[in-house]
């Protein structure tokens, strides 16, 4: 190997490496990398930032603009309260919301798709009385394979659209990709409705209703002149008991006191750490006369305000909070709210609630300004557990936005427009007739997946450039010498698929399909297939919850364990590697 491709082996190892470790955001991880690539003389400085300009990076932004305009004016809430009914069987249930869930991510970004569907969902599952854990991930996974079917529906398929136009002078059309994706989300949705949604352990703390979805880790105050001032804590066990509430500990002068707390007397300002569902720990508290962990805020809240609410939100990879603590952000002083409890499965948190570093996939119990619950939902950047009608601005503007999206479509399936203008156009549309506010414009683009983008695109340049790809691509084909084109493509989508189980699927498609591209040229066939074959892989993160963002939002509110995806996600990416080669094969031939 030459120098350069030593070191570019390095960094993308580099940043596989702390990507599985999870301590330092993506952005940050990958921005590092193309610093260090510059000024190691790998990636020229003239293209360090060529990423930040690619068609690629700005068809990501643009699409993420257009699905929050189709959400705000309502556009996806008129399909999902036309359709959806709690009395349906659960399959029935879970075939109807995957196909809408699918059919959406197939024309806006599949993460917003499932952001809007997940609360409709955990709603018609409280109103049907079962656990969300038995339609949330098959929802999930319905959105995944729904964006295989078109350009826009995932960012892996606009990463190779673009690879491909670099690379062989015109980039995929918006349907191209529909023939095998199309095929493979059809098969996908099929196995979810009828046979994976069954393969889901059920466990006993998985509930029966959405009011057991969350035991929150919280914390209840002790206020001056309390009745129990002088009481043991293990006296408010019959309280506890009869709230459903489990008392774990006490803080005293920001202290965790262990063991013997149970036997300990109370005293003013004291702090009881609580493990229960948010109705428990609030019948708790009013019974007991208990304040909240902030109650300052709270006395401000009661005294500026004309009450407060309490509401559960969910902690997607891009929130504000997610990777901070509420104390941190200045959660009480900037909105006004307080952090209540933290639900997280599997795992116990010791420190204090304002002090915990929030995770994604996390459920967070808040005390917010009454009827500000949407703001400070919004401002965190997380995603409410209840029906998001607050979001639509305007109902008379439904058509408006879907006949401009749907121009936008056409005009670049026909050639008319370059896909990113054609977007462009409706961007600009949904804000000159205030779809999208303008004020609001910037905050619907998921800027850290931006900056990936624009991070990991001139380092793939540099790979292939220094030939890194070539050397990947011939290990390949050496591993698979002499066997047929049918095999060459699953190896290489077993390959691909193994990255995006465990890493973000835009840096394993810029690190895959120039080794696809390389292969064909090896070969001596068309590279096509090879591109599809990574395009489809790439999507088919289904064995882990940090595969694909869909996953690592469903975690929390789902209930679910780590090791809980395999199992209906394993027989799925067989099923997807089974359809699509033999489609694959027949639609793009070698």
């Amino acid at each position: 190997m030459t120098t350069d491709q030593i070191i570019l082996f390095s960094l993308f190892g580099a940043v596989f490496a702390l990507l599985l470790w999870g301590r330092f955001r993506y952005d940050l991880v990958a921005f590092a990398a193309l610093m260090v690539g510059v000024v190691t003389g790998v990636v020229k400085v003239d293209d360090a930032f060529a990423g930040f300009g690619h068609p690629a990076t700005i068809v990501v932004a643009l699409v993420l603009v257009v699905s929050a305009g189709l959400m705000r004016s309502g556009a996806v809430l008129l399909i999902t309260r036309t359709l959806v009914d709690s009395a349906r069987g659960l399959g029935s249930h879970i075939a109807l919301m995957g196909g809408v869930g699918a059919v959406l991510s197939a024309f806006m970004n599949n993460v917003a798709a499932l952001a809007l569907l997940m609360p409709v969902d955990i709603q018609t599952a409280r109103k049907a009385g079962r656990s969300p854990a038995l339609s949330l991930m098959p929802l999930s996974f319905a959105t995944i394979l729904g964006g295989m079917a078109t350009l826009i529906g995932t960012p892996p398929n606009i990463i190779i659209a673009s690879i491909r136009e670099e690379a062989l002078g015109e980039p995929y059309k918006m349907f191209d990709f529909a023939p095998v994706g199309g095929l493979t989300a059809i098969a996908g949705l099929v196995f979810v409705a009828l046979i994976g949604w069954r393969l889901i352990p059920s466990r006993e703390d998985a509930g029966k209703s959405v009011s057991d979805l969350g035991q929150y880790l919280a914390e209840l105050t002790v206020p001056p002149e309390s009745k129990l001032i002088g009481q043991r804590l293990g006296e408010l066990q019959t309280q506890a008991d009869e709230a459903d509430v489990a008392l774990l500990g006490l803080i005293r002068d920001g202290k965790r006191r262990y063991g013997s707390s149970r036997n300990a007397r109370l005293h003013a300002g004291d702090t009881l750490i609580l493990e229960a569902t948010p109705d428990a720990l609030d019948e708790f508290r009013a019974s007991l006369s208990l304040n909240f962990s902030d109650e300052k805020r709270e006395e401000h809240l009661k005294a500026a305000g004309e009450g407060l609410d309490m509401i559960e939100v969910v902690v997607p990879e891009t929130a504000r909070i997610a990777g901070k603590t509420a104390q941190a952000l200045g959660l009480a002083w900037r909105q006004g709210s307080v952090l209540m409890g933290i639900s997280r499965e599997g795992r116990r948190i010791t420190e204090h609630i304002r002090r915990t570093v929030v995770k994604p996939g996390d459920i967070l119990l808040l005390l917010v300004p009454k009827d500000r619950g949407p703001d400070v939902t919004d401002w965190l950047g997380c995603l409410p557990l209840a029906d998001r009608g607050l979001v639509v601005t305007d109902n008379t503007k439904v058509w408006l936005a879907i006949g401009l999206f749907t121009a936008a479509v056409l005009a670049a399936s026909v050639g008319l427009l370059y896909l990113p203008i054609a977007l462009g156009l409706v961007v600009i549309a949904y804000v000159l007739t205030k779809i999208v506010p303008i004020s609001e414009l910037y905050d619907h683009i998921e800027w850290p997946v931006v900056v990936l983008l624009g991070s990991m695109i001139p380092l793939g340049a540099a790979l292939e450039d220094a030939g890194g790809t070539a050397l990947i691509a011939n290990s390949l084909i050496g591993l698979t010498e002499g066997l047929p084109g049918w095999a060459v493509l699953t190896v290489l989508m077993l390959v691909t698929m193994t990255l995006s189980d465990v890493l973000n699927n835009t840096a394993t498609t810029i690190v895959a399909a120039p080794v696809g591209i390389q292969m064909a040229h090896t070969l001596g066939v068309s590279p096509d297939p090879f591109l599809m074959a990574v395009a489809v892989a790439a999507s088919s993160a289904f064995l882990t919850p940090i595969g694909h963002k869909n996953n690592t939002l469903i975690l929390g509110p789902g209930g679910y364990h780590f090791g809980d995806y395999w199992r209906m996600g394993l027989p799925l990416e067989i099923l997807v590697v089974a359809v699509s080669v033999p489609s694959i094969l027949l639609f793009w031939p070698l």
